[in-house]
Formats: structure tokens, C-alpha cells, sequence
């Protein structure tokens, strides 16, 4: 790769990051793609993320730091790295710190980018875990296909098919699709890199990379932990049903489907419950389902709870196990 390819702009935006960032920085610096301008939003740090940042960034010009003069959400951290992608940036990518890319990270997707303009994000597989475990996340396209239409990849993965969007850190975005909306991630849910796949997607393609390129890291601190302990994924995705479903389902589909979520929502709920998770969600979840223009509806969760509990006098083995299996 040389400086005729097209500039990429890589995000980092970061809060307390110092435990994994060096690793996040070489990653980046190490990419056989050489033509990026690499910017660190450093959202108020307390630790040594700045001195991390600023050591790097001494050695090398392509590195840019900006410091947030107020701390803000991780989401509106995100949006203020967005709008520091350069003029000429024709691709821009998120590294978040606690992740890593591989060296033919950009390389590979840019590629695929390149096969054809009418592309607005482009995915590949990932490596997700900790030290202990992982796996390979997201089910990709069908092997050997590259390219598919947004809204045939949004109307299948709201129908409950492939899950190929993956995380922040997965995905490559054309630029001129960041630079469309004064906010890029169009709302503050932790899932918001979702929503804006639902949203720029309905008039672009979606490409995929048959390789794992990155590694997303899982930890107690991280987004996703987070995320699963409040639930947050699932009123996300309710979000996302209620905001792009009637653009790329027909109004049956989007009616069947909402029912269908809203059911296995309660039921989780119930799950929840019987797992001794954290109890204090269900006020953010009763908030959320009200905002969105549901109102929780204790009579559902109270059957599904009724539910779990027929099913635990007759199939203990089973209720149990399942019961150990989520917890």
C-alpha cells in the first residue's frame, strides 16, 4: 500500500484507557495500509491514557490527539470523533481502546470498499473474548459473497436472520455517509453503531470481509459487559425495530414481528428474575419501553414469570439447567 490509495481516517475515542491502549495504538500503527491519519479523542481521562497518547503521537505525525474540554457519554464521544475525519477521508474506522485490528485489517476492508462506490460499510469477522475464551463472532454472508444490498442485509438481520453488523471496531464506514448527519450515531442507546447501519444502509450496499480482522476484547468494564447486565441489547433492538422496521418490512411483517420481540423481551425479563440478575434494570427497562411509546405492562411479565415456574415444577432438570446456563 502506498499514498495513491485513499486516506482512511481511524477513531479512538477513549475514557480511562491506559490498560489496554498501547496494544489498541500498535495495532493501528502496525497496519500494512499506510495512507490513515489516526485521531485519539481523549474523553477527560484520569489515568495515563494522555501520557499513553501523547508519547505516541511525538513519534509519529499521522497521530492527532484531541482532549474533550468536558466529559461527556461514550456515545457522544464517538460523534465528536466523527466530526474530525478530514476533507479528503474517503473511509473512516473505529478502534475502540479496549480492541485490536490485524495488519491487513484496513487493507482488507478498503479492498472490498473499493470493488464498488454504491458500498457504505463494509464488515468482517471478529475474534471476541477475553484471555480465557473467545470465538469468532458474527455469521457473515454467504461464503464467497462480498457484496449485498442494505436494505436486503437490515431486513434480515430485523427478521431475526444473520447477525453481520458486529461491533464498532468490525466495520469501515464511507466517509461521505458520516459527514451526511451532524450526529453519526444517531442516538445515545450503547447500541447506537447498530442504528446507524439501519440508517445509512437503506440507500448504500454492505460489504463483508471473509476474515477475521480484529479482536474485540470483553471485560467488566467494557460497553458489552456492561450492556448484558442491564439489558440494554434488547430494548436497543426494540428501538431499532420500532424506528427502521416499517422502512424495510412490510407492515404484517413489522406487526408479527414487534409481537414476537416484545414476547421473548418479557420472557427474558422473567429469566432475569429466576437468575437473580440485577433487579434494579427493570426500572431502566420500564423507563425505556415508555419512552419508546410502550409502557411496561406488568400483567406480561407476571405470566411469563408464571411461566417459568410451570415449567420448573414440571421439567425441573431441564429449568434448572437452563436456568445455570444463563446465569
Amino acid at each position: 500500500m502506498n499514498c495513491s490509495d485513499p486516506l482512511v481516517t481511524v477513531l479512538t475515542p477513549v475514557y480511562n484507557g491506559e490498560k489496554y491502549l498501547i496494544e489498541c495504538i500498535d495495532s493501528v500503527l502496525n497496519q500494512n495500509y499506510k495512507n490513515f491519519e489516526y485521531i485519539i479523542v481523549n474523553n477527560c481521562s484520569t489515568d495515563a491514557t494522555l501520557d499513553i497518547a501523547s508519547g505516541y503521537a511525538e513519534k509519529d505525525i499521522r497521530i492527532k490527539i484531541v482532549n474533550n474540554s468536558n466529559f461527556v457519554g461514550v456515545i457522544e464521544n464517538h460523534n465528536i470523533a466523527f466530526k474530525l475525519i478530514a476533507p479528503e477521508s474517503k473511509y473512516c474506522k473505529i478502534v475502540s481502546a479496549d480492541d485490536m485490528i490485524y495488519p491487513e485489517a484496513i487493507s482488507r476492508l478498503v479492498e472490498v470498499a473499493e470493488l464498488n462506490q454504491s458500498i457504505g460499510i463494509v464488515g468482517s469477522y471478529v475474534l471476541h473474548g477475553s484471555d480465557k475464551w473467545w470465538g469468532v463472532m458474527w455469521s457473515g454472508l454467504p461464503y464467497r459473497s462480498s457484496v449485498v444490498s442494505g436494505s436486503q442485509i437490515c431486513r434480515s438481520t430485523l427478521l431475526g436472520g444473520q447477525r453481520v453488523f458486529g461491533s464498532p471496531t468490525a466495520l469501515l464506514y464511507r466517509s461521505d455517509l458520516v459527514r451526511t448527519a451532524d450526529s453519526f450515531y444517531p442516538n445515545l442507546a450503547p447500541q447506537a453503531d447498530l442504528s446507524a447501519c439501519y440508517k445509512y444502509l437503506q440507500n448504500t450496499d454492505f460489504g463483508f470481509v471473509h476474515q477475521v480482522l480484529s479482536y474485540e476484547r470483553v471485560h467488566n468494564e467494557s460497553v458489552t459487559s456492561q450492556s448484558v447486565r442491564k439489558g440494554t441489547y434488547e430494548i436497543a433492538f426494540i428501538r431499532d425495530l420500532l424506528e427502521y422496521g416499517p422502512t424495510y418490512l412490510t407492515e404484517l411483517e413489522f406487526n408479527n414481528r414487534l409481537d414476537q420481540v416484545l414476547l421473548s423481551y418479557y420472557d427474558l425479563l422473567a429469566d432475569s428474575i429466576f437468575n437473580f440478575k440485577d433487579l434494579k434494570s427493570l426500572s431502566y427497562q420500564k423507563k425505556t419501553l415508555k419512552e419508546l411509546g410502550y409502557p411496561f405492562i406488568s400483567s406480561k411479565l407476571a405470566k411469563a414469570v408464571l411461566w417459568k415456574i410451570i415449567d420448573l415444577l414440571f421439567n425441573p432438570k431441564k429449568a434448572i439447567g437452563k436456568m445455570f446456563r444463563q446465569a
